[in-house]
């Protein structure tokens, strides 16, 4: 699995916003084992848990996600011989649950009433603490879950970029990306900008707790996870759900990119900051994962782009694929 995880290529997107020219760089986390960012975290948590023995062979894996989590533990666990259980909010596409189920795990599905979010992560506490031989990932909590970002995407984005950045922007789920990477990224170039990512109908990071609601699957978990430290990043960038959608469809339909809906956001989140930075910005993203798990949501629908949607100020020209150098050891 391990050789089937990281070193993905790094996209290059040539596009214009409000009449500036910019090269976004983001990472293609779709080409991971089970084809979302993901997997790195899971793989490490994993290898650090063996390491610890705080898992055993023949554990049952029990953990909360809202999908991609959900996934890449169904595989990883069932491929190292351990049965998967997985609580996950029942508003989550169909093709997740699917996926997850056809890679022999179960599936919890947790509804608004009894939580959403952090009823799923109180039930598999629950069920953890009531059943003997349960490893528990705790992906929200886990420090792990920032190491996998610092030790592999963060070195290699940065060997890819063959320069330092001006910025890395992403959307927090977790918030195991922004502060991987950034950290990473800052012991080598201090001045660089990190800004964590959210969904302007529903700001957890502004308010603290779960205020609206959004369609961007996999970011804005009603709570503002342990790991994230916020006085450790820049400023909170916003992105609307309808625009996200809109931007993902034009990578899809423009450029052959298909990407799923945070992906859309965080291209956005990237060239509004590419675009205050100026001309010279190097601003880096990630593509969490494609578009295959939401082709029953609105992604896969007309939406309408609305006046105030940065992506009517968008034009896609082009892109160009950056893989990993040969002699990187990341």
């Amino acid at each position: 699995m391990k050789s089937l995880t990281g070193r993905t290529p790094l996209i290059e997107i040539d596009c214009e916003f409000r009449g500036v020219r910019h090269r976004i760089h983001a990472k293609h986390e779709a080409l991971n084992f089970t084809g979302s960012i993901k997997d790195r975290m899971a793989l490490h948590i994993l290898e650090r848990a063996y390491a610890e023995g705080a898992i055993e062979p023949g554990d049952e894996i029990a953990e909360a996600t809202s999908g991609n989590t959900g996934i890449a533990f169904a595989a990883m666990g069932r491929a190292l011989g351990h049965p998967v259980r997985i609580y996950m909010p029942d508003w989550m596409s169909r093709e997740r649950v699917l996926v997850i189920q056809s890679l022999g795990a179960a599936v919890i599905p947790v509804s608004h009433e009894q939580g959403g979010f952090l009823g799923s992560i109180r039930m598999a506490d629950e069920y953890a603490a009531a059943t003997p031989h349960v490893f528990r990932p705790r992906q929200f909590d886990s420090a792990a879950n920032v190491q996998a970002h610092g030790e592999t995407t963060g070195p290699e984005l940065l060997a890819q970029l063959g320069r330092s950045p001006t910025a890395f922007v992403a959307g927090v789920g977790t918030g195991g990306t922004v502060m991987g990477v950034g950290r990473f990224l800052r012991g080598r170039a201090p001045g660089v900008a990190v800004h964590p990512l959210e969904p302007a109908n529903s700001p957890t990071l502004r308010t603290g707790s779960k205020v609206g609601r959004h369609r961007i699957q996999g970011i804005s978990d009603e709570f503002i996870p342990s790991i994230v430290k916020l006085a450790e990043l820049d400023r909170i960038v916003d992105v609307w759900d309808g625009d996200a959608i809109c931007m993902a469809q034009r990578l899809a339909s423009e450029l052959g990119i298909a990407v799923g809906i945070s992906s859309g956001a965080n291209l956005l989140g990237a060239l509004e900051i590419a675009h205050e930075q100026g001309e010279d910005a190097v601003v880096a993203t990630v593509f969490c994962d494609d578009n295959k798990k939401y082709l029953s949501t609105d992604l896969c629908s007309v939406e309408e782009c609305k006046d105030h949607y940065l992506s009517r100020e968008v034009r896609l020209h082009g892109f160009r694929v950056i893989p990993m150098p040969e002699n990187t050891d990341t």
